[in-house]
């Protein structure tokens, strides 16, 4: 199929791009990783050194959240894809979309609940806590506390208790009071 190994490096390289197009969202090495896995697009080791070259080129960039890292593809990446998207045969692309479409939700799952923290000062920290679903904050709330531990413990709670807050919020802001 390649007549080189610079082309065979491209097609992998567009097939990551093409991932986290088609995806619709940012990604974790590991989420990565399983798609191309579980797809049998390429072995580990490949996927790690492309992922790395995709960063230099600038064509993804990371970005931390929650104590993860994601891939996000700039706008660099997707003008490249576009450009090279013919390059894919279609039977590829099309084995990537169905993956995407009947693992979504797993893949998905494992984003839906965000927590972070930055220290703002020696005794100011604002916690960050979120739900997302399909792509869409169901709560975005931004907190000031006075500690660093205050900070791990909100996230802690947050990751594990985020349904029955949510709930509990909203249950607070709707409730009709005399």
């Amino acid at each position: 199929m390649f007549e080189n190994s610079s082309q065979e490096l491209a097609y992998h390289k567009l097939l990551i791009l093409y991932i986290l197009d088609k995806i619709k969202m940012d990604l974790t090495n590991s989420q990565i990783t399983q798609v191309i896995l579980e797809t049998e697009m390429m072995n580990y080791f490949s996927l790690q050194q492309l992922l790395s070259q995709l960063m230099e080129s600038k064509f993804l960039t990371i970005y931390k959240d929650s104590n993860r890292e994601y891939y996000s593809l700039t706008q660099k990446g997707l003008e490249t894809l576009e450009y090279f998207l013919s390059r894919l045969p279609e039977n590829i692309t099309k084995r990537i979309d169905e993956y995407i479409t009947s693992n979504k939700e797993n893949l998905l799952a494992d984003t839906q609940v965000k927590s972070s923290f930055v220290k703002q000062s020696n005794n100011e920290f604002i916690v960050n806590l979120r739900v997302i679903e399909n792509q869409a904050n169901l709560i975005d709330l931004n907190l000031n506390v006075s500690s660093e531990k205050q900070a791990k413990l909100i996230c802690n709670n947050w990751k594990n208790n985020a349904s029955y807050m949510y709930a509990e919020v909203i249950d607070l802001l709707i409730r009709d009071i005399d």
